[in-house]
């Protein structure tokens, strides 16, 4: 199958999907707040995410998976922000983004068939990722578990991070 074909048949089940998506909202009653584009608006962001990982495996792209991750993990913030009105928390969730970045390195790989390559980089942003959040969200209020315990965290990163420049492993290929 040709590449436009792919991408006409991607357009076309990315249609079928979102209408049956509205034809349940309107036809099952207990789902008509979904019907109020102030609580959904943000399915749209994670619906743009899908979308690029369905197009993605169709067109045989797998390094669309990426920004595929990156845009539904910012689809989920924003829903999660938008259900508890807890929008201050930009000022620390944004960390999470070399997160979704590292999920989509490891699905990438997956898809392509290289897993052990992306799986040591995808970790290692979900770790760096784990880190700033933990020490952003202590420093901003958002996040009370680690108090105390996030600057020996951000030294210990620190650590390993330098020990894997000088001894000269996991660098950038």
């Amino acid at each position: 199958m040709d590449a436009n074909r792919r991408l006409t048949l991607a357009a076309g089940l990315v249609l079928v999907l979102f209408g049956a998506l509205f034809l349940i909202v309107q036809l099952i009653p207990g789902l008509e707040i979904w019907r109020d584009p102030g609580y959904w608006w943000p399915m749209i962001v994670i619906a743009w995410g899908i979308g690029l990982l369905v197009l993605g495996l169709l067109i045989r792209v797998p390094a669309l998976a990426v920004p595929a991750c990156v845009t539904g993990g910012l689809g989920a913030l924003l829903f999660w922000q938008n259900a508890t009105h807890h929008w201050e928390s930009w000022a620390y969730v944004w960390t999470l983004i070399p997160a979704f970045v590292g999920v989509g390195v490891i699905l990438m790989g997956l898809l392509s068939g290289r897993p052990r390559r992306s799986l040591g980089a995808g970790l290692w942003l979900m770790l760096i990722s784990a880190a700033l959040f933990g020490v952003f969200g202590s420093l901003l209020g958002g996040i009370h578990v680690l108090g105390i315990v996030w600057p020996a965290l951000l030294i210990a990163l620190g650590v390993l991070l330098l020990a894997r420049a000088m001894l000269g492993f996991g660098g950038v290929r």
